[in-house]
């Protein structure tokens, strides 16, 4: 069993970070039995509090900090101080400690499946990987969840599982090799989901103008000339709509599913998991759709997993349905 590593880190030169930052792997080595990582909150001002903790532009951070050479900012902090704090700005801390324990792995997992340390930091502080805003933004609720799945990560085979999560999934999560291709992850192939119901974007709808899916293609369309409607194309094993056809004048063209939602705007379209996709009956050149979820869908529905909990169902309960044949084990 592997025991991530902890590297200590102060207010050291440029030189002497850069030499750390190639040896530095929270998945490896150990140093005290305490796993840390780096995130990089960018340029800004920093000053030390006391030797764990300091701001960054007025908001305070456990840890210690150095600069990089383009005096970008990067926080050293343990692993499970990282989670305190993540753990609150990806799931409500209201939510049951099942919930809590659950993102707390998944939070924990997806760090040290990704740590490089060939990079001079692992992840940075925003949904490109996971929200992290220091000090403030953690809850009594999130620190109980991550004490008590202390060092607890989600493993398939011999190494680490990929963690994927979003908010709600709509009633079916969805398949990794489907969202993004590649080969299939047995783990994330998708499975009924039948306990995020009561998240606000269970069932959405919307109105989007034909018009405004042609100003987001403008470049693709010069081949089938003027846009004259909008349908669907192929759907996935979830349901998802993985292409969307546009009709021209002079032909079509066949637009992947994730390209055209996050063109039109992913709050626009909360998923591709549509339930009516149709021009609207008063007006041709207005789309009518509707659909359920919120995000891409893959591996834990975060609202999902709240329903479990309410349930009665634990941290294993939990992991083991959102992700299939994997086991929880302690780093």
């Amino acid at each position: 069993m592997r025991r991530a590593g902890f590297i200590a880190a102060g207010l050291a030169a440029v030189a002497a970070a850069r030499v750390r930052a190639q040896e530095f792997d929270p998945a490896m080595g150990s140093t005290n039995g305490a796993a840390a990582l780096r995130v990089l909150l960018g340029q800004g001002d920093v000053q030390a509090t006391n030797a764990r903790s300091f701001t960054f532009n007025g908001r305070a951070y456990r840890g210690t900090f150095t600069r990089l050479p383009d005096g970008s900012v990067v926080n050293t902090v343990l692993l499970e101080e990282y989670l305190y704090s993540v753990v609150p700005r990806e799931m409500s801390p209201s939510w049951p400690a099942a919930a809590l324990q659950a993102q707390a792995v998944c939070a924990r997992t997806y760090v040290l499946q990704r740590s490089n340390p060939q990079r001079s930091y692992d992840v940075v502080p925003s949904e490109l990987d996971q929200v992290y805003g220091g000090i403030a933004q953690e809850s009594p609720a999130a620190r109980a969840a991550v004490d008590a799945s202390a060092g607890a990560v989600l493993r398939y085979g011999d190494g680490f599982a990929r963690i994927m999560y979003s908010s709600c999934c709509g009633g079916h999560t969805e398949a990794a090799n489907d969202a993004w291709g590649g080969a299939p992850i047995p783990y994330l192939g998708g499975v009924v989901c039948t306990t995020c119901t009561e998240a606000p974007y269970y069932r959405w709808s919307r109105e989007l103008d034909v018009s405004a899916v042609a100003a987001a293609f403008a470049s693709e369309l010069q081949p089938i000339g003027t846009l004259s409607s909008v349908g669907e194309g192929t759907r996935d094993r979830s349901g998802r709509a993985r292409t969307i056809v546009l009709q021209g004048e002079l032909g079509t063209l066949p637009v992947n599913g994730s390209t055209f939602r996050l063109r039109i705007g992913p709050r626009v379209l909360p998923s591709l998991l549509f339930t009516k996709f149709q021009p609207d009956a008063e007006a041709a050149q207005r789309l009518v759709i509707e659909g359920g979820g919120l995000g891409h869908g893959v591996g834990l529905c975060q609202w999902g997993a709240r329903g479990r909990a309410m349930q009665g169902a634990s941290l294993s309960d939990i992991l083991t349905f959102y992700f299939p044949g994997t086991t929880i084990d302690h780093d």
